[in-house]
């Protein structure tokens, strides 16, 4: 996984189309599964794409049936489900907008209804839009970008914790810009520290329920969301300005919240993981 430098290209809907993507993020687990979550079920905002689609792809082939939730992209929806229904398991499709509370629960209800049980949730669904003038962020878009980065996670955590029991783990998706901050992401930003937030006190709330709540904070990762934001000249410089001097793939954030689901994290609540090219910060 060494691209280092992307074609210029930008997407003009947001949260962006993995199909229209070149190159295409690469999602695929790079090793064979070990059963960590057999017989599992995982529920995946923002599933359909992305970081989404590769946890879906890399739970999926860990033994679990997957319920991704998206916003409107039904053909890459139905694309994740394929790759899932290829490593064996079943995948439900739930379209609409996690910033409604009574969608939220409607989901939730019909992975019950589906499933029978809700083991993992994976809150990853968010969006972000780059202003030059330092916040001058139109009222609008800041209620928006909390609604989904923050209302949307409150929203499914909520419903999803009447369904799970002992044992269950939730893990958000937060990001860098949480650590580091982001002079053009100003408000994107401010949701995704609020996420790491809550992670740490969600984790606390639910010790004594047995109830594992991690995350993870992503660097700048080759999806959907990067030519939906940004110019083609600032898509073709992403990622280069780490350590690494590459953007990372889907497949190298994934792994983190498969283990994080997993009982080899049995022992870790509160926590964040940094997939982020090997920039240092203070967690």
């Amino acid at each position: 996984m060494t691209d280092t430098v992307l074609p210029p290209q930008h997407q003009q809907h947001q949260p962006g189309v993995e199909a229209e993507m070149q190159p295409e993020p690469r999602f695929e687990p790079r090793f064979a599964g070990s059963a960590r979550l057999k017989d599992k079920v995982a529920l995946i905002s923002g599933g359909d794409s992305g970081i989404g689609r590769a946890v879906a792809v890399g739970m999926a082939r860990e033994g679990a049936d997957i319920a991704i939730i998206y916003l409107d992209e039904d053909e890459d929806a139905a694309r994740t489900a394929e790759l899932v229904e290829h490593e064996g398991r079943r995948c439900l499709t739930c379209r609409g907008d996690i910033g409604d509370e009574q969608f939220c629960e409607q989901a939730v209800n019909q992975v019950m209804d589906t499933f029978g049980r809700l083991d993992i949730l994976v809150n990853n669904a968010a969006e972000q839009h780059p202003v030059s003038e330092t916040l001058e962020i139109p009222a609008g878009q800041l209620e928006r970008t909390f609604r989904t980065n923050v209302f949307g996670y409150f929203n499914l955590t909520k419903m999803a914790l009447r369904q799970m029991k002992a044992g269950a783990a939730i893990v958000n998706t937060t990001s860098v810009t949480a650590y580091k901050g982001s002079p053009a992401l100003i408000d994107y930003s401010a949701t995704r520290g609020a996420i790491v937030a809550f992670t740490r006190s969600l984790s606390q709330a639910l010790a004594e329920r047995s109830i594992r709540v991690n995350a993870v904070a992503p660097g700048p990762i080759w999806t959907p969301l990067i030519p939906a934001s940004f110019d083609e000249e600032r898509v073709a410089r992403h990622g280069q300005g780490v350590p690494m001097k590459r953007p990372g793939q889907p497949a190298e954030v994934a792994s983190c919240h498969v283990f994080l689901a997993s009982e080899e994290a049995s022992y870790m609540s509160g926590q964040v993981l940094h997939p982020n090219g090997g920039t240092v910060v203070s967690s």
